[in-house]
């Protein structure tokens, strides 16, 4: 007797989806007629003027154009690597207050002033197109290492 072969039952298949995948420093590009500006004066005094959607923080924006700004903590504020210095007082107050964190690790920055902020706390939205900022002379990244 000869053994009869029975089909084999597959599982229907499921759809293979995907998200696009986010690197550090990737930004979306703004959409046409909804470009914000800020320009980043660098430490050696070089500026750059850069077109951005509104949502982006200045940490993220920076990194993505390859800005000396390191972030050290992944803008979870728990550096102040983004130290950043807001060159018009005017603009400074259009943003939101710093919360207790931030101002813990501001605290910590290296050349802090009046207009300082960390830049994975700013987020651009219409009322800072065009805000000026400029990064401090150096940076302090206290990492666990240094208080061994």
């Amino acid at each position: 007797m000869r053994a009869t072969r029975r089909p084999l039952l597959l599982a229907p298949r499921r759809a293979f989806t995907t998200t696009p995948l986010r690197r550090h420093g990737d930004l979306t590009p703004p959409k046409p007629g909804e470009e914000l500006r800020v320009t980043f004066t660098t430490k050696d005094g070089h500026s750059f003027t850069l077109e951005v959607a509104e949502g982006d923080n200045l940490l993220d924006i920076g990194q993505a154009h390859d800005l000396e700004m390191e972030g050290a903590c992944g803008g979870s504020c728990a550096c102040s690597t983004c130290h950043v210095i807001v060159e018009d007082q005017e603009m400074y107050d259009r943003l939101e207050e710093p919360d207790d964190d931030e101002n813990d690790m501001l605290d910590l920055a290296f050349g802090l002033t009046e207009t300082s902020r960390l830049g994975c706390q700013v987020k651009m939205k219409k009322e800072l197109d065009g805000l000026r900022v400029r990064l401090p002379s150096m940076t302090r990244n206290l990492q666990a290492s240094d208080f061994q």
